[in-house]
């Protein structure tokens, strides 16, 4: 019987280094896992970069891949976690064209049931941003798509745990 594969969240803390990327995504390629989406940013911790990596794996592979993570130079420390313990979003931008935000009365009904807003308007096109959940962000495209879309940019997924992340203390301590 074959394991069951989840959603994962992995949250890599690391070193602003180049090629790190590269590195951390040939991990998953090696093993021809996709990545369902990635972001890097700042963390909480001056001068620690995170990333945050979304794949579907099971929970088997998602330790060994965490394991070889961790064994990168610049990698301080790689957690994972399921959805079930985690807050997360995604973001995405519309760029519309700005006639259909007057001729077209449902253009916004959706901005406003969708809780979605709208960033910027010219003569040209007007552009609408929308955070949330991946569902309901493919819901608004869907229903933006049938007016038109002139442009579409989604962002990888953010995410902070539920429980308490010990990364702060660790760092603390690594540093005394």
């Amino acid at each position: 019987m074959e394991a069951e594969k989840n959603i994962y969240t992995v949250s890599v803390y690391t070193e602003n280094n180049i090629g790190l990327l590269n590195r951390i995504s040939a991990i998953f390629q090696r093993r021809h896992i996709n990545i369902e989406s990635i972001n890097s940013s700042v963390s909480e911790i001056e001068g620690v970069s995170k990333f945050t990596i979304v794949v579907i794996v099971t929970e088997d592979q998602m330790k060994k891949i965490i394991g070889q993570i961790e064994k990168q130079v610049e990698v301080i420390k790689a957690y994972f976690h399921t959805d079930e313990g985690t807050i997360y979003q995604e973001s995405c931008i519309f760029k519309m064209k700005s006639d259909l935000l007057f001729e077209e009365r449902q253009i916004q009904n959706i901005i406003k049931e969708s809780n979605a807003r709208i960033v910027t308007v010219n003569r040209d096109f007007f552009v609408i941003e929308k955070s949330g959940r991946k569902e309901e962000i493919e819901l608004i495209y869907r229903e933006l798509s049938a007016f038109g879309i002139m442009q579409f940019t989604r962002s990888g997924r953010i995410a902070v745990t539920k429980d308490e992340m010990k990364i702060s203390t660790m760092l603390e301590a690594f540093q005394a």
